[in-house]
């Protein structure tokens, strides 16, 4: 998955609470880590994900925290990542979604 896909269908969602716009980051951190290339450099793909999501990171939280995460994992690599997985629960379904547009 592209940085824009993980942007546009991911990330750029309403989040409701900081700890929501947590869990979307990291969902797209592992989604965006998970179709990069095998032969690729993990610093110029971090760097080119950090630049096309820094326009966005002043309005959307979630971008915020990932933009957050890439920062964080390129200044210390060595470092593992705190990735919380969403909490199972329900959030409103299809219903929520159309009330929303």
């Amino acid at each position: 998955m592209t940085i824009e896909r993980v942007l546009t269908t991911l990330l750029q969602t309403r989040a409701e609470t900081l700890e929501r716009a947590r869990e979307l980051a990291s969902m797209g951190y592992m989604q965006w880590l998970g179709s990069l290339p095998g032969c690729a450099s993990y610093k110029e793909e971090a760097l080119h994900a950090w630049t096309c999501a820094q326009p966005f990171a002043g309005t959307d939280p979630a971008v915020a925290v990932f933009c957050d995460l890439l920062h964080h994992s390129i200044r210390c690599p060595a470092v593992p990542l705190d990735l919380p997985l969403p909490q199972p629960q329900r959030r409103g379904g299809a219903r929520k979604r159309r009330l929303s547009i």
